[in-house]
Order: C-alpha cells, then sequence, then structure tokens
C-alpha cells in the first residue's frame, strides 16, 4: 500500500484550437476534472516519455519546456523556419529540424534543456517518418545514436562536442530502431536492392561485439516494416508490409509478422491461424507476452509469449487496435478507424471477459499510467464532428464524457507504472470510491447532466434479428402447421396481419354469398 499512498495524480491534457488545457486526473470530485492549467496559445504539444517535461510549440517559432512537477515554464527556444522538434526520454534535450537550402547549414541541432544550448549540430537533406528524431536515445539517455549514409554512428551521451565515438556498418540502411530499456541493442533494415531480399539484422550496441548480426530475418516483397521492441530489449517483433497482395485477396497489400530474439533462438514467422493482414502488435508492459490483432473482418486476436506460444485466445470480431493495460492485467481489443468502435475489455490473469462497450468515432485511446481507466477521443483533423473525450473503466464502463466543438488532442501524462500500487488494490479502491461519492442534488455540473441525458434518450441498443427471406417465413409458417407447432411463434407481424386480412376476407365474400341466395 506504501507504492500506492505516494502515487503521483493523473493528468490530462487536452488540446484545442484556444491552446492546451491541463486537467486533474481521475477520480474528479463533483463528477468533473480541476484545470491545473488553461488554455495556452500553442500549435502542438509532447510529453517526454517519463513524464518530466513538456514540450510546447507556439505559431511564432517558439518551443516551451515546461516542467511537469510545478507546470512552469523553465526554457524558451525562438528557432525560425522550425518544421519539427523531439523531446529526449528524460527531457534533457530537445533536437529541432529547420528547412535549410544549403548542405553547409547545420539545420538539426541538439539543445540543452536546462541551459538552453546547443550542444550537437549536424545537416539532414530532409525529414521523413523512419529517419525522424534524426538522434535516437535509450530510456536512460545513455546510448544516443543516428543514421547515416550505410552505417549507423553512436555517440558519447555524456559529450556531444564529438563527431561520433564507433560506427556499425550497414550497407544500404534505410531505417533503424535502438531498443529502450535497455539501450543494448540495435535494429537495421535494408531494402530489397537489385534482385537481392530486404532484410532486418539485430546487432549489439557494445562496440567490441558489433561486426556480426547477432540475428537476421530476409523478406522479399516487402516496401516498408514497423520495429517494436519489448521491455528488457530481448525480442524485437517486425511488421513487414508489402504494398501488393500477390494473392489478390486484400486491396492494400499484405503484411506478414516476423519474430526475432537477441540469443537467436528464434528468427521466423509468428504462427497466426488466420489469413489477411497484421492490424496491431504490441508487447506487455513486462516484455514477457505480446499480443496480435490479424486476419481478413472478422478479426482474430491472441496473446503470445516469447517463444510464439499462444498463451490466450480473444476470440474475433470487428477489432483493429489492441491496447494492453500498463500493469498487465487487462487488455482492451478495439474496432476504431473505419470500424464502428466496438471494445472488448478482458482481465488477462483470470483469462475472461470483464465486459464490451462501444466509443464510435475514436481516433485516439489509451490506458492511464496506473491501468485503471481507458481513455479514448475523437480529435480534429481526423474528424471534424463528435468531437470529444470518453474515460471508461476498467471493466468497460463508462466514467466520464465531455464534448467539444473541436479537439486536437487528448493525452495522459506519462508516468512510470511502478510508481503505483498493485492494480487490484487501486480496483478496489476506486470501487469504493465510486460507492461513497455523493452528488449534490441542486448545482449538478454541466457535464454530469449532458452525460445523464446522453444515456437516457440512448437506451442500449436490442440485437436486430436476423433477417430472413421472404419464402423462408412462409416455408417456417408450413412447417409449424405440419408439426402442430405455434405458427405465430416462428411467424413474422407481417404476415400474421395479412393471415387476418385474407380471413377477414374470405368472411365478407361468405356473408355476401349467403346474403345473394
Amino acid at each position: 500500500m506504501a507504492a500506492s499512498e505516494t502515487a503521483p495524480p493523473l493528468d490530462i491534457l487536452v488540446r484545442g484550437p484556444e491552446g492546451f488545457s491541463l486537467w486533474n486526473g481521475p477520480p474528479f470530485s463533483n463528477g468533473q476534472p480541476g484545470i491545473k492549467l488553461e488554455n495556452i496559445s500553442c500549435t502542438s504539444t509532447k510529453f517526454s516519455e517519463d513524464g518530466s517535461r513538456l514540450m510546447v510549440m507556439k505559431s511564432d517559432s517558439v518551443i516551451s519546456i515546461y516542467d511537469c512537477s510545478s507546470y512552469r515554464e523553465i526554457r524558451s527556444f525562438q528557432i525560425p523556419n522550425v518544421a519539427a522538434a523531439a523531446l529526449s526520454p528524460r527531457g534533457t534535450y530537445v533536437q529541432t529540424f529547420q528547412k535549410s537550402s544549403t548542405p553547409q547549414e547545420k539545420n538539426v541541432i541538439l539543445w540543452n534543456t536546462e541551459t538552453g544550448d546547443p550542444v550537437y549540430q549536424q545537416f539532414q537533406k530532409n525529414m521523413t517518418k523512419a529517419t525522424w528524431p534524426s538522434i535516437r536515445f535509450s530510456s536512460d539517455e545513455a546510448v544516443a545514436c543516428r543514421l547515416a549514409t550505410n552505417e549507423i554512428q553512436f555517440l558519447d551521451a555524456g559529450d556531444f562536442s564529438k563527431p561520433f565515438i564507433y560506427r556499425l556498418r550497414v550497407p544500404g540502411v534505410a531505417a533503424f530502431e535502438l531498443s529502450k530499456a535497455p539501450g543494448s541493442h540495435v535494429a537495421a533494415f535494408v531494402p530489397e536492392s537489385k534482385g537481392i531480399p530486404a532484410s532486418v539484422q539485430i546487432f549489439s550496441c557494445a562496440k567490441a561485439v558489433q561486426s556480426q548480426p547477432l540475428a537476421r530475418r530476409s523478406f522479399f516483397r516487402c516496401s516498408s516494416v514497423q520495429l517494436n521492441w519489448n521491455k528488457g530489449s530481448t525480442g524485437l517483433l517486425v511488421v513487414v508490409q508489402s504494398d501488393v497482395d500477390k494473392t489478390n485477396q486484400s486491396y492494400y497489400g499484405e503484411s506478414k509478422l516476423n519474430y526475432l530474439t537477441t540469443d537467436g533462438t528464434h528468427e521466423g514467422l509468428v504462427p497466426l491461424r488466420k489469413e489477411g493482414p497484421v492490424h496491431d502488435v504490441q508487447w506487455s508492459y513486462s516484455g514477457s507476452e505480446f499480443a496480435v490483432v490479424y486476419g481478413f473482418m472478422p478479426s482474430k486476436a491472441t496473446v503470445f509469449d516469447k517463444k510464439c506460444n499462444p498463451l490466450l485466445e480473444l476470440g474475433t470480431g470487428p477489432y483493429n487496435t489492441i491496447r494492453w493495460n500498463p500493469k498487465g492485467k487487462f487488455l482492451c481489443l478495439a474496432g476504431f478507424g473505419n470500424l464502428p468502435g466496438d471494445m472488448a475489455f478482458w482481465d488477462y490473469g483470470e483469462k475472461k471477459q470483464l465486459g464490451t462497450t462501444r466509443a464510435e468515432l475514436s481516433v485516439t485511446s489509451e490506458w492511464s499510467p496506473d491501468g485503471c481507466y481507458f481513455m479514448t477521443a475523437t480529435t480534429a483533423p481526423r474528424l471534424q464532428v463528435d468531437n470529444g473525450i470518453k474515460i471508461f473503466h476498467h471493466n468497460g464502463s463508462l466514467f466520464f464524457k465531455k464534448m467539444f466543438d473541436k479537439l486536437y488532442q487528448a493525452d495522459w501524462k506519462p508516468e512510470s507504472p511502478d510508481r503505483f500500487g498493485d492494480i487490484a488494490e487501486l480496483v478496489k479502491s476506486i470501487g469504493s470510491l465510486k460507492v461513497v461519492e455523493t452528488k449534490p442534488q441542486g448545482d449538478r455540473s454541466k457535464i454530469s447532466q449532458t452525460s445523464a441525458k446522453a444515456s437516457a434518450s440512448n437506451p442500449p441498443a436490442q440485437k436486430p434479428a436476423a433477417y430472413r427471406p421472404p419464402h423462408a417465413k412462409s416455408a417456417a409458417a408450413v412447417q409449424a402447421q405440419l408439426f402442430g407447432e405455434s405458427s405465430t411463434e416462428t411467424v413474422s407481424k407481417n404476415a400474421l396481419k395479412n393471415k387476418k386480412k385474407r380471413e377477414k376476407q374470405r368472411e365478407k365474400k361468405a356473408a355476401e354469398a349467403t346474403s345473394g341466395t
């Protein structure tokens, strides 16, 4: 319980057209969040990986750094023509990319956020998703490296005055991923070239044993890859994407999931039990299991261990997203984007489903750092209408909802899950809070009123009956007559109505005939 008593508060960053605000996270007093900071003008915001710093980009080429313990601005940089900026994992450095016209102009600069001084500069011709940020750090910032032509250069993370301390030669390397915790290995991707297949190789970051790859996997028909390291840096998941599907089953190409280990014990495909694309894959916080959503719709979801053995089947459904709770106990399986927004919450420890719900039109989704809440957000510019935030309990029940005219971003402030108590105790304490909560009758908050109206006007939808063609309906009626069953159980309302009409018409004709005679 000592861990939970000293646990940090949950904070939520919300950004709209007027700027960003910071809310007190759940549980809320009086049903609505408190405001820590309100409407600070900006164009984008981003927390550091450990949640100690907040980077705020403003419209006049100003980048401000905030200390997240007090939310006071500690440093401001005026950088003309800045196109992108990124914080290091602990917020010690911020690197910026400026549009450059000549190679002599060093347009990537690494700044120290404490002193405000530039510590490293280099030239980079252009910026893509694969090449930004230019300098990659491990989570503890002990290892730093960058991509160069045919090589990966390792920098001295304590002294950036040297160009680099050693280099790793990888001919044709186009993208790389440094393992985060610890920064002991690096994965390098080399695309297809002149009939030679594409490959992903794993190297050690230690200078002495760098020359030979520890693991390697080659593949034809590969246009791009996603590289996902686990915590502990022992396993790498590689989603290989091809623009063309040779089987002509998918317009979007095909994808395969490969798994490589740093000890070389596994180099191959993950045995997925359904044909189709890999929609999403995520490691657990411990790094000892991973969950995959895959296959043509309705897709399938499975949890595997580090040896690629299936541990738990999460069933099939309209899903393309998996989010693993930071404490490792709960999983959320969801269908966002062009899917209706169905969500299924699972207790991984108990191997059972806790509940299902729906969050339509969600663009972003993430668990809170303590693992007790799940937040979805509908944001612009992806969707210009129905912008808002929904926060759910770990079992899928709705805890909070707020709509916005325009919402650009909604994020939890990152915290280490280790700083919070045992998840079972946290869930129990939240449950007890929910029971004793008193709601003021006279001055109810607007949020609670609107959520009550929404729940009253939107009762839970009933499951629609399966479609039956007309001939099947009449066949069911005939079958009921033959077997002496009640036809009202199987015949639809319309059929009964028509039957009564016909009977009345027969009676009418019979009455007319008798009166005529």
